[in-house]
């Protein structure tokens, strides 16, 4: 359990990099929540959780009251949600995730970073069986509250697993569980620290040093591309 805890830690902080490249990335998802659902986040689920997340990664709130305002005004992008598949060295897989004013910008983008590093890019659904779609939630324990206790309550709202470790928990659903999950914790009075939707590998590979060498230059340029938002693979 505390293996899997660090490791997710760590994939986050390295995925996101530094705030030049956190923020703007934050901002689309922003934007493209209040452009479809309203500027309102009580009345917005969706603007909801995206600024739940940027919070969770220290952007100002300046900067979230500006996407906002983005999103609202008559130059507004209107912004495409796509996903790419693809294969690395030494038996890694890619899912990658975009958020694009451009589409073809995209494809051209993804496409030259996998094929110039050595990988290859696969059809969309080559994958879906190699990854599964999982809602996360992080979050405090309440004070008094017992983990076992806390399990029990989740149980009815989709409850698949849940990590404990100093007092910070991660509770993972089926993705198809996210708002029931998010209305139970409204309704114990839970917090969230952060309420994501992830593609977790099935069959997990090790990699050591000597193979991560040549699959690292890769990664580095996805984290680094305008349009992506996540990276999901299928190594440790």
């Amino acid at each position: 359990m505390g293996r899997a805890f660090e490791y997710r830690k760590a994939a986050k902080m390295k995925r996101w990099g530094n705030m030049s490249r956190v923020f703007p990335k934050l901002a689309k998802a922003i934007e493209k929540a209040a452009k479809e659902g309203g500027a309102e986040p009580d009345m917005n689920p969706k603007l909801r959780t995206a600024i739940l997340n940027a919070k969770a990664e220290n952007m100002p709130k300046d900067n979230i009251e500006a996407a906002i305002k983005r999103a609202s005004g008559k130059d507004a992008k209107d912004m495409l949600e796509v996903t790419f598949e693809g294969k690395g060295p030494n038996g890694s897989l890619l899912f990658i995730e975009c958020l694009t004013d451009n589409n073809t910008r995209s494809v051209a983008n993804i496409k030259n970073i996998i094929n110039k590093n050595g990988g290859e890019m696969l059809n969309n659904g080559a994958l879906d069986f190699m990854f599964s779609r999982k809602a996360i939630f992080e979050f405090a324990l309440p004070e008094g509250m017992d983990i076992d206790e806390l399990e029990m309550e989740l149980i009815d709202a989709g409850l698949e697993e849940i990590e404990e470790e100093e007092g910070d928990c991660i509770v993972h659903t089926d993705f198809t569980d996210f708002g029931n999950m998010t209305n139970k914790f409204e309704e114990l009075g839970i917090e969230l620290n952060k309420a994501t939707l992830e593609r977790i590998a099935n069959t997990p590979i090790s990699l050591d040093e000597t193979q991560m060498e040549p699959l690292q230059p890769m990664l580095d340029k996805l984290d680094e591309d305008e349009d992506v938002q996540a990276v999901y693979t299928n190594f440790e």
